[in-house]
């Protein structure tokens, strides 16, 4: 076997490794949350009055707002990863849909039991983190560039100064 040869089986094999520990975490956390949301959703939602439409909406909206806040960050979050430009995690419409979908969430939470704590409100807080995360990482684990874009930035950081390179010699 050529010693380079092997090298490559393994860097494929542990890509695909994590692509598939990302589906894992995916399709764990990102139907635990969106049920957690109609959930909450339903209960804050029966706090309003009797006759009240916006009842229903905590529960029929919150959850496709997730999901499309969520998937549309991660997406373009993505694209510019693999164009290599800036971050668009900076834009300013970004940032302020997924606090909009993370502090409506966490106030669902809260808002649906009748004695709110501070456990209830760190509960809330980290379902919503980790549906949130699993949701905007759906967009990097099911696109075909993946193994590249992480095999051309460990490379890069390899490469770079006080890399792992660097420290071998």
């Amino acid at each position: 076997m050529i010693e380079g040869e092997g090298q490559g089986m393994g860097e494929r094999r542990a890509l695909r490794e994590l692509r598939v520990l990302m589906w894992v975490v995916i399709a764990i956390e990102a139907p635990v949350y969106l049920v957690w949301l109609v959930e909450v959703g339903y209960l804050t939602g029966q706090e309003l009055p009797r006759g009240d439409v916006a009842r229903w909406a905590p529960p029929v909206l919150l959850p496709p707002a997730a999901v499309l806040f969520c998937v549309m960050a991660g997406w373009t979050w993505w694209l510019s990863v693999v164009a290599g430009t800036r971050s668009a995690l900076r834009e300013p419409w970004i940032v302020v849909s997924l606090v909009f979908v993370a502090a409506f969430s966490v106030f669902c939470g809260v808002a649906s039991v009748d004695d709110p704590s501070v456990a209830v409100g760190l509960l809330s807080a980290a379902v919503t983190g980790l549906g949130m995360t699993g949701l905007f990482f759906i967009p990097a684990a099911a696109s075909r560039e993946l193994p590249d874009v992480i095999l051309r930035r460990s490379r890069r950081t390899a490469a770079a100064p006080g890399g792992a390179d660097s420290e071998l010699q």
